[in-house]
């Protein structure tokens, strides 16, 4: 059987030579060779299911050639699983309808299953009446891998906790995920096709044109700290990733920005810095005061002397009473000072391993500096009534001595755990390192007021602030500390109870 008879059924022969029959016999031999060539299978069967024709790519694709198929039901391709298909197609044609990228599987000869597309047609005679279909197979089996990796990252763009966003090189938005919508308040719809100056406040609107600039010559951009306006005018704190996106030449065709929200972030480094500030001030205070208090008590002394000498009845006695009553005065603000550090703000429930993290956040870059790992043990989960800016100058003051005694890196741990002590039934946090420990004859005197063990970087008021905290929460703190080599470290455990 010719090639020809492969497509097309077999026309009547000509008693005479005709010009329309030969212009028609080209028409005919013209099909049968683009079909012959085309890269698809191209199969056509009649009403009942019976192949009819069978083209090279037909056989390329499953394995059968024209002989085996010519004539044979095209059941003979599809999984058992799927054969109501077929029925529901010949249903439709019949109906003169035409089924264009219809996805499905079929079986080759080999038993391989294959993913193809199909346009299925319906084939009519010279009087317009319905008598077969043409199917056209395309061979999407290498597309299905790629589809499916890219509805994973699709997915995994979408799901994300960070806002992702991508715009064209004019700054106009093209995707918008749903942390984006969560973060800024702005529906896809309202974004996309709108320019990204929406979400960036008036004031900084040049750092568009600059981002823009950097990504235009193919650069790169880690962890740029700036702010974003909500839908709602809310100011949000983010940091910002930002990559060129490339087409298949290379070519930079626009941008795409991870943003992550660190107004929390932030607003823990104020409060930090504004702790650090207090105590700060509060060590200047009492400095002062400590200072003070000793000349004071030598004035009172001196007074007392002066007054024993006095007759009762002169008026240098109530001259010097007055004099020492002024000298009190002086010396309880003195010792009021000492305590100014106190944070003034009311007390709080607070979950102790929240207040952890938060210092740690801020620790992160001086963490990762000195290559220092920290483990984590949080087994509290009950809220504890505190000033929450104390317990934050705590914790800073402890982590601070830990990171110092770690130089050259090593490990820090954190637990957090419900615990009883001499204090009570409470929390305890308990902190410890891998550094140089504190050895036995300075461990005695580590909360006295300005004594400090690094005279090049310490004040000596750490720790007897940190100290009178957690006293003032009616807790305690316990250090225990070892130099030798090889197990060297301190631990320092704070108690605070409910």
């Amino acid at each position: 059987m010719s090639r020809v008879r492969n497509v097309v059924a077999m026309k009547p022969m000509q008693a005479s030579f005709d010009p329309s029959h030969a212009i028609a016999e080209q028409a005919w031999s013209l099909q049968a060779a683009i079909v012959d060539a085309c890269q698809d299978a191209i199969i056509g069967n009649d009403l009942t299911g019976t192949i009819t024709s069978w083209n090279p790519a037909a056989s390329r694709m499953f394995g059968y050639s024209p002989e085996e198929m010519l004539g044979k039901s095209i059941l003979l391709l599809i999984p058992e699983e799927s054969r109501h298909e077929e029925e529901a197609i010949l249903r439709d044609v019949r109906a003169g309808k035409r089924i264009e990228s219809y996805e499905t599987v079929r079986v080759a000869k080999n038993g391989m299953r294959k993913d193809i597309s199909l346009t299925i047609s319906p084939i009519r005679d010279g009087a317009g009446r319905i008598i077969g279909t043409s199917k056209v197979a395309q061979d999407i089996s290498d597309r299905r891998p790629n589809e499916e990796a890219l509805r994973r990252l699709a997915s995994i763009v979408d799901c994300s906790d960070d806002a992702i966003v991508s715009k064209n090189l004019d700054g106009i938005v093209t995707t918008w995920n749903k942390s984006a919508r969560r973060m800024f308040g702005y529906e896809p719809h309202e974004m996309i096709g709108e320019s990204i100056l929406r979400i960036i406040p008036p004031e900084l609107h040049a750092e568009e044109e600059e981002i823009l600039r950097q990504l235009r010559a193919g650069q790169r951009i880690d962890h740029f700290e700036t702010t974003r306006v909500a839908k709602d005018g809310t100011r949000v704190e983010v940091s910002l990733t930002i990559s060129p996106l490339l087409d298949s030449r290379g070519r930079v065709i626009g941008t795409s920005k991870i943003a992550r929200d660190i107004s929390n972030r932030k607003k823990m480094e104020r409060v930090l810095l504004q702790s650090e500030k207090i105590a700060a001030t509060g060590r200047m205070a009492a400095t002062i005061a400590h200072e003070i208090n000793n000349p004071l008590e030598a004035v009172m002394n001196l007074i007392f002397l002066a007054r024993q000498s006095c007759a009762p009845e002169s008026d240098t006695l109530g001259y010097l009473r007055t004099a020492e009553n002024e000298l009190e005065r002086v010396s309880r603000i003195a010792r009021a000072t000492l305590g100014y550090y106190r944070d003034p703000g009311t007390p709080t429930d607070e979950y102790l391993h929240e207040l952890v993290e938060s210092v740690l956040q801020v620790c992160g870059p001086r963490l990762s500096a000195r290559g220092i790992a920290i483990e984590r043990e949080f087994g509290h989960t009950r809220p504890i009534r505190v000033r929450k800016g104390e317990i934050l100058q705590v914790l800073s003051n402890v982590f601070a001595n830990s990171i110092d005694s770690m130089a050259k890196g090593g490990l820090l741990r954190i637990r957090v755990a419900e615990a009883e002590s001499e204090a009570g039934k409470g929390v305890q946090v308990a902190v410890e390192d891998s550094g140089t420990g504190i050895e036995d004859r300075h461990l005695a005197r580590i909360f006295e007021p300005f004594f400090t063990t690094k005279p090049e970087i310490g004040t000596g008021i750490g720790l007897w602030v940190t100290k009178r905290l957690v006293e003032g929460h009616r807790g305690q703190i316990r250090v225990t500390s070892c130099t030798s080599p090889g197990r060297s470290g301190t631990k320092v455990a704070i108690d605070i109870p409910y």
